[in-house]
């Protein structure tokens, strides 16, 4: 089941929807940075290209896995 949550990217509010696994990872992720959640996601935005942010979050996710 997917879990929705709320961020604000350029001053916008968007949600997005993201199995519980992949908001753990990303979770994570933002720990070992010493960041929010909200500068990560920002990250992936920046970075993502033409893909959707849902996808590059979980790609994010799955790099940092393969790479740990």
């Amino acid at each position: 089941m997917l879990k929705k949550r709320s961020v604000q990217l350029s001053g916008h509010a968007t949600s997005i929807a993201l199995e519980p696994e992949f908001w753990a990872v990303l979770d994570e992720m933002a720990r070992q940075r010493g960041s929010s959640l909200a500068a990560l996601i920002a990250a992936v935005d920046r970075d993502r290209g033409d893909r959707p942010l849902a996808s590059a979050c979980r790609v994010a996710a799955l790099e940092h896995l393969r790479v740990r």
